[in-house]
Formats: structure tokens, sequence, C-alpha cells
């Protein structure tokens, strides 16, 4: 590229790594700077002594995504990574039955007419008219939205009758299954954007249909092996990544960021900056106050936000043979959810999630033991839990659960090594606002062109990837954010995006 432009990108998680692997393909100098010692962001490895855990995303759905942001930049995933398809892809645990839940159609009907009355006779419908939904409303998901105009698109406009805006996820399964733990199998994904089946809105009965045509996928290494593989790729593509380097601010004149500035007060100048960081962190703590309106720092706590999670990643010195992934429900799981997302308090009977990737990746945890992530959905910080004092008496409240639940009576003297992740340290750690793991809520009123733009609207030169943006919270959606940012960057400069060669 003639003078070339260079973009700095402040955070390697998924969004940073993935833009900056499709620009520095395009011929931009590309700079990602990174608080943590590892890339990745909340997609990185956590490492505690021989055991490794993923710190957040634990399988990859729409593995086809991945697949086409490296084949963008010439490159084969494959390469790369080494992918394990799973199926079943998890189990759920109620409390009176468990079911095994697979992407194999013949194997999923088969289960479902063992674990329901109703059985399987509402599966096909399910399959076929969310099939027509995805196939309607993915072309609005993959498009920008950083004019008005850009949002009255003939996709769009077609996706209307798609919507069903006056449904939640709950009650448009009620098109299909009649028992509410029938809809549950097909609902609880809502969590995978931090809401309630009840209020996440119908459009993301996706979720769940994407799971069952798609299936979902390990990465050997686990999925932290992702970002070491886009930043492996935008190394040799002449990219720079300095980890260990924490930003200071943006450096903005004029309503224009002109590059950002590092704690040590060096100032990186660029032609255009891409934020990876959480949004709402980022814009009450990398801007100055007064610098914004639409997302003033009043505006921006006053906005809807996702879930927390408690987090509690054991090493263990002896080898469990449980699924790889399980979801528990609690007894009560419509008095949990009304804990999390409303009256924002902690519940003692809760729903949990358990991955123990060991069962199918030995490299995880040493020959013999376990490495175990459990992940309990909270209130997120405007609950005003005081984590400080109640953290070690939820950690004992999971154990218990786990030993009651799963039957792992003899867990605790077992634990060879520990870490635990509380909402507050999301927020004091990992700098993710108000500690709502998912970002902000997935709600019609903050999605699509009511969503931050990709193309910040606030500040020229500045653009969003991550879940704070459009499209939204997950990996397949974080990939196609920097993938619309990267279009954006380039069409600004003349730059053909096309199929790399």
């Amino acid at each position: 590229m003639p003078n070339k432009k260079h973009i700095v990108i402040v955070g390697a998680g998924p969004g940073g790594l993935c833009a900056g692997m499709l620009l520095s393909k395009r011929g931009f100098k590309v700079t990602i700077f990174d608080k943590n010692n590892e890339v990745g962001g909340r997609n990185r490895p956590i490492r505690l002594a021989d055991f490794i855990f993923d710190t957040g995303p634990t399988f990859l759905l729409m593995k086809h995504v991945l697949d086409d942001m490296f084949a963008l930049c010439g490159k084969k995933s494959a390469d790369y990574l080494e992918f394990i398809k799973l199926d079943p892809m998890y189990r759920l645990l109620f409390s009176d039955r468990s079911i095994q839940v697979f992407s194999d159609r013949n194997k999923m009907r088969a289960e479902l007419e063992q674990g329901f009355n109703e059985g399987s006779s509402g599966y096909d419908a399910y399959l076929k008219r969310e099939g027509k939904h995805f196939e309607k409303l993915y072309p609005c998901i993959k498009r920008d939205y950083t004019s008005i105009k850009a949002f009255f698109s003939w996709d769009l406009i077609k996706a209307i009758p798609y919507l069903a805006l006056n449904h939640s996820v709950f009650s448009n399964l009620g098109n299909y299954f009649k028992e509410e733990k029938m809809r549950l199998v097909f609902s609880f994904q809502s969590k995978y954007l931090g809401m309630s089946p009840w209020d996440c809105p119908a459009i993301f009965t996706m979720l769940s249909y994407l799971e069952h045509e798609y299936g979902i996928y390990h990465v050997k290494g686990g999925l932290n092996k992702i970002a070491e593989a886009m930043a492996k790729v935008i190394i040799e593509q002449g990219g720079q990544i300095y980890t260990d380097t924490e930003i200071e601010s943006l450096v903005i004149k004029n309503k224009k960021v002109k590059g950002v500035r590092l704690q040590d007060g060096t100032e990186m100048l660029a032609d255009d900056v891409i934020i990876n960081a959480d949004f709402s962190h980022a814009m009450t703590h990398l801007v100055k106050s007064n610098e914004l309106k639409q997302y003033s720092p009043e505006k921006i706590d006053k906005l809807e936000y996702s879930c927390s999670t408690f987090m509690l990643y054991l090493g263990l010195d002896k080898f469990y043979d449980l699924p790889h992934h399980t979801i528990a429900f609690a007894d009560d799981y419509v008095t949990n959810i009304n804990n999390i997302f409303h009256s924002k308090t902690l519940s003692k009977d809760f729903s949990f999630y358990v991955q123990n990737a060991c069962v199918n990746d030995a490299t995880l945890a040493p020959v013999g033991k376990s490495a175990l992530y459990v992940l309990v959905p909270t209130p997120n910080n405007e609950s005003h839990t005081d984590w400080d004092t109640y953290c070690a008496d939820m950690r004992e409240q999971v154990l218990n659960t786990l030993e009651t639940r799963l039957n792992l009576t003899d867990i605790r003297a077992h634990i060879e090594q520990e870490k635990i992740i509380t909402p507050k340290t999301w927020e004091t750690d990992e700098y993710v606002f108000k500690g709502a793991t998912f970002s902000l809520a997935h709600k019609f009123s903050q999605l699509l062109y009511w969503r931050p733009h990709n193309q910040f609207q606030e500040l020229d030169s500045c653009y969003l990837v991550g879940g704070g943006t459009h499209p939204g919270s997950g990996l397949p959606t974080i990939y196609e954010s920097a993938h619309i940012s990267a279009k954006l960057i380039c069409k600004k400069y003349g730059v053909k995006f096309g199929l790399a060669t």
C-alpha cells in the first residue's frame, strides 16, 4: 500500500486480533497493545502450574466464521489449530432428569422421545422454521449500521417479518414445545449473551438452532489457541503486538482520535484506532468525561448490561470422568433468573456450568488429573454485593453444589490449584464495566443501529470491535465485528477487501 496507513488496536482480544489479522494482510501497518502478558483478552489462557484453562469462551460455535477469517488472509485455520467436534454437545441436568444434547438429529430425536412426554414432535418444525429465520436474519448481522441509511437496508426490510418483535426466546419456543423444561433445552443459550430467556429477543432463538445445525467444537489446547494462532498470523504478515503494555488514554484532538497514550506517557500516533477494550470501560476510562455526549459517563451508566459470572478454576489431582460440558439448572430456575436479572440478588439455589475438557484433550492437565472450569451466572455489580466478604462463602456453596449435583463428594480433597474470578474482579482486574461479563444487554434498543457503531459515531478515525459493538457478544459475532470494521477502514482508504490470494 502506498503511504502505508498505521492502525493502532487497543486490546488483543478476539476482535482486536481478528481485525489486526485482516488489516495486516491488506497492507496496513498494525500495532496492537494489550495490558496482559498473553494475547486473547477474555479468550486468553489461565495457567495454574501444569493446568491450563480458558478464561472465558470454552467452545466454538459457527466454526465456518473463523475459517472464513483465516481464508480472508489466505490461510487455513486447520494449519494453525486442531478442532474436535463434540457430539453430544453437552449434558443438561435438571432436578428430575438428565438430557444429552446432540447435533446428530436422529440421536437428538431419540433423546427427546426418552426425556419428555411430548417427545420430539416439535423438533423438526423448530429446525425448519428457525433455519428459515436465520437465513433471513444473518445478512442483517453481517452488515454495518454506521448510518441510518445503512439501517434501512433491503436485507433488514426482508427480515422484519421474522424478527418476532413481541416475543422473547422463551415465548417463541412455545410455537414448538409445550413443556417448560423442553423449552429450556433450546433457550438456556440466552445466557451466552448474559440474558434471561424470558427477556432475550426472539431473534436469538437462532443460538440454539446454530448449535443443532452446525455443532460445536473444542480446540485442542483450549480456545485460547485461537488467539495465539491469530497473533501468529499477524506477526507473519508484519504486524506488531505488545503485551504487558497498558493504554492510559486515547489521544484526541478536535473530536478525532490521533493515537494512544501509554501508561508510561509515550504516545503512539496512528491514522486510525480500533478499540477492542470493553466498550463502556473504554469510554469512561480512556476518554475525558466531557469528550462525549451520546455516550457520556452518565448515559453509559444508564444503559442496560448483561449479568456477571462467578468463576472457579480448579486443578485437581484426580481424573474425573464428567462430560465435556455440563449445564445444571437450579431447581427453581425462574426464581434464580429473576434474582440475577431483576432483583439483583444472589441465590442459594443456582444454575451452573462445568467444563471438563480433559476427557477429550489431554494437553490441559497432567496425566491422571483434571482441569475443571466452573461458571455460575450472577447479578452484575449493580447488585452492590460485597464480594471481598462474600467470595469465600460463595466458593463453599459452589463446592457443595458440585458435591451434591455432580456427585463429586471428594472434590475438596483433590484441589491442587485454584483461581477465582468474581463480578468485582471482572471489573477491577479485567476492566469489564460493572462486571457485566457479556457487555451491553442485547435488547432491541441496544441492537443493530442502536448499538455502538463499528465506526464510532462520536469520534473520527475511531472504530470498535468486540461484544460491546454491533453485532454483539460471542466469538462468531465478535469476529464479524472485526470483519465489518476492517472493511470500513479499507473502504476509507480505497483498499480492495476481497479474498486474499
